[in-house]
């Protein structure tokens, strides 16, 4: 026994000092401090980026004495399996042995890297310490020749250099794209005030809260109103075990004494003003996200709208995981209750906020998670009972006029909204890395209206957008570091501008919403109108009115021939098929269309689509022409990403044919194709560079030369491109 323990002490001893006769002593040497080193790196580098409310530094310090622990349980199994057997590796490889344990480790704690890329920069990192570690410490012992030395230390820097050099800049845009859009309507030119300026109220801001917040203090000794705790227990009993443990021993506070907790930037005015909320997503817990929406509550205050931003942080997720979309009711009912407390503040006159807000005329805004929350809320906000767990009885009813969404999930609650009646915004990036695909625009298709008041409901995709940007906490990366070095963050517009497109829209839709500004409404129809207003990027919009009439939505029945009004044809096509849209990661778009393909270079007769009424329709009251339009795929029939898609467009009474072309009103977006990591291996995750998006046409009848006919039968007539290939959904007429 004796004889093991002194063979595994012999194969851990390193060359001593007075020992070290020869270069390879010396590099041996060497190369153990250039692991031992790297080992430290990851260990606090680990620390750094993995939070779990502890100081930084304080915990950074804490991983690197669990590394070198660590380090030197690895290296002495590697010396117990050499005094096993011989065949082992000589003892220098019990070194790298104990970097890979510690870099998984690591691994497992925050680096959560592909396999491949952490494999590749294991290798790499590895290879640089022993050839660094080891030149240098020849060079200062004064063993092995200066260009031996010399070369190994621009090795060793070379291989440092490898891991990181394709993730020092910042990206770039593998898919330019130059777009000119079709304006008949420029708002400026029209005398329309820009929604993005300030207004003309002077703003107050101040915070409410529980008071005893010994996080923030913002919400603890330093708010102006006190507000009382709520018991959210039953509508998060997943608060248990270690998330419970941990949070509450974070906060300071548990689920059953939930706080209500706001920063509130209000107009200085005599009048009741509206109420606007917005809430955040599931961001770090530990990194609040309720101050990066700043920008918007002192821009819409200062338009005379009162704006509380909602802290929600103590339900996100944090290192010892998150919900899982099992807290969305929480989020939604936490809102109410924030209304419930203007509501109370409204009622009493002892109250220096008694009839401030008017509670008839409310928007809920959310981000992220926030944004799914928000139409739950809405939902709620009529409801006797929880539906998840009846023993919590509602009892809101305020007026919520209307929801914003900003880049929202739509399916971490497992219930899906059917909402009715109410205003409707939705905004996405394209660059999105967090939520890839517009999951606003499922919420926007089960908006739906049966009563006679003027609702809307819209849709904008920013091309070039990101997710975090909407909040100026959160910023450019979308996923923490470090994985987040990974993103392609280059071709993403400023944040300065995709926060300004919030203020112009989240504005107009306040305005149109609150104060019935109908003028705005060119603007969520077509970005074009207010290109002036909005940075140099691509925009799509999705818009429908309560007074539309849909004639053709392609969701009835799969015979190609029949629609509910009537039936269809088409001539010469060579694509011709209904299907449900999908996302790019497989996700149905929650809408079907039908997608038309012509090359009229491989054919003799002109390509049309006509559909035919079973009775005529009347337009009289009527002033567009509306549909839905995208570019689309197909496995065979291949048309280029920024061809120029045209047709005609006839309106066939039982007279006459009134024409005109769709490129006289609306220029097709091109397909807007993303790469969201820097890495090409990296995107597959995400379904695919590019999916189909959709945007909305608006075409005045007047264009057609007449206003009021019926309409018998109406024709696409693709003469005017020679091939192209589309998504045609959502055909219909819109009143005055």
């Amino acid at each position: 026994m004796k004889s093991f323990v002194q063979r595994i002490k012999e194969q851990n001893q390193l060359p001593k000092s007075r020992e070290i006769r020869t270069p390879k002593d010396s590099f041996i040497k060497g190369a153990f401090w250039g692991l031992l080193l790297l080992s430290l790196f990851i260990m606090g580098f680990a620390g750094f980026y993995f939070r779990t409310g502890l100081p930084i530094y304080l915990q950074a310090a804490a991983y690197i004495v669990i590394g070198i622990v660590a380090f030197y349980i690895f290296r002495w199994a590697a010396s117990i399996l050499k005094a096993i057997t011989d065949y082992f590796p000589i003892r220098y490889i019990s070194l790298i042995l104990a970097v890979i344990g510690i870099v998984m480790l690591g691994r497992e704690m925050r680096l959560s890297w592909p396999q491949d890329v952490l494999n590749f920069t294991l290798a790499s990192l590895i290879s640089g310490a022993i050839f660094l570690g080891g030149s240098i410490y020849s060079l200062i012992k004064k063993q092995g020749s200066l260009v031996f030395c010399g070369f190994g230390i621009l090795l060793g820097l070379a291989c440092f250099y490898l891991p990181v050099y394709q993730i020092l800049p910042s990206g770039e845009d593998p898919n330019p794209i130059h777009f000119e859009p079709v304006a008949h309507k420029n708002l400026s030119e029209m005398g329309i005030e820009n929604p993005g300026m300030p207004g003309d109220y002077e703003v107050e801001y101040f915070t409410y809260g529980s008071g005893n917040n010994k996080r923030r203090p913002e919400f603890g000794d330093s708010v102006s109103y006190k507000t009382p705790t709520v018991d959210a227990s039953l509508l998060l009993p997943e608060w248990t075990g270690k998330k419970k443990k941990w949070r509450e021993r974070y906060w300071g506070f548990g689920i059953e004494e939930a706080p209500i907790n706001g920063r509130v930037w209000m107009p200085r005015k005599k009048r009741k003003s509206p109420l606007v909320l917005i809430v955040h997503g599931n961001h770090g817990m530990e990194h609040y996200s309720d101050p990066g929406y700043q920008y918007l509550g002192e821009h819409l205050a200062s338009r005379g709208f009162i704006t509380v931003s909602v802290d929600e942080n103590y339900i996100n997720g944090t290192w010892s995981g998150d919900f899982r979309g099992k807290e969305m009711p929480i989020r939604a009912w936490l809102l109410l209750k924030h209304l419930q407390q203007w509501q109370s503040w409204n009622y009493d006159p002892s109250s220096a906020l008694f009839e401030k807000a008017d509670l008839d005329n409310v928007i809920l805004i959310g981000h992220s998670r926030g944004g799914e929350a928000v139409s739950i809320a809405a939902q709620y906000n009529v409801l006797e009972y929880f539906p998840d767990n009846a023993n919590v009885k509602f009892d809101f009813n305020f007026g919520i006029k209307g929801l914003v969404t900003i880049a929202p999930t739509d399916q971490r609650y497992f219930r899906r909204m059917e909402l009715k009646n109410i205003n409707y915004l939705s905004l996405q990036g394209s660059y999105d890395a967090d939520e890839a695909s517009f999951f606003g625009l499922r919420q926007y298709q089960r908006i739906s209206y049966n009563d006679s008041t003027d609702y809307f409901k819209a849709g904008v995709l920013v091309h070039r957008a990101n997710h975090g940007q909407f909040n100026s906490i959160w910023g450019r990366r979308d996923y923490g570091e470090p994985f987040g070095w990974f993103l392609n963050t280059g071709p993403l517009i400023t944040g300065e501008d995709q926060r300004n497109v919030a203020k112009v829209y989240i504005s107009a839709f306040a305005e149109r919403v609150f104060n019935q500004k109908d003028e705005y409404e060119p603007a969520f129809k077509n970005s074009a109108s207010i290109q002036e207003w909005l940075p140099e990027t691509v925009f799509l919009n999705s818009y429908t009115s309560s007074k539309d009439s849909i004639l053709v939505n392609y969701e009835d029945d799969i015979d190609l021939t029949t629609t509910p009004i009537g039936r269809s044809v088409a001539s010469n096509m060579l694509v011709w098929r209904e299907e449900p849209l999908m996302m790019r990661g497989g996700e149905t778009q929650g809408t079907n269309a039908v997608i038309l393909g012509w090359d009229n270079d491989s054919i003799d007769a002109i390509s049309h689509y006509d559909i035919t009424l079973s009775n005529p329709f009347s337009t009289i009251g009527m002033k567009e022409l509306t549909m839905t339009l995208g570019r689309s795929n197909d496995a065979k029939f291949k048309v280029a990403d920024t061809v120029d898609v045209d047709f005609g467009i006839e309106l066939i009474t039982e007279f006459d044919t009134l024409s005109t072309t769709l490129a006289n009103y609306k220029m097709l977006a091109p397909k807007l194709k993303v790469k969201y990591m820097k890495l090409d291996e990296m995107n597959g995750s995400f379904g695919g560079n590019w999916e189909i998006a959709t945007e909305s046409v608006s075409i005045p009848l007047q264009s057609f030369g007449a206003d009021s006919v019926d309409v018998k039968s109406i024709r696409f007539i693709f003469d005017q491109s020679k091939k192209g290939l589309i998504a045609l959904d959502n055909i219909g007429f819109r009143k005055f």
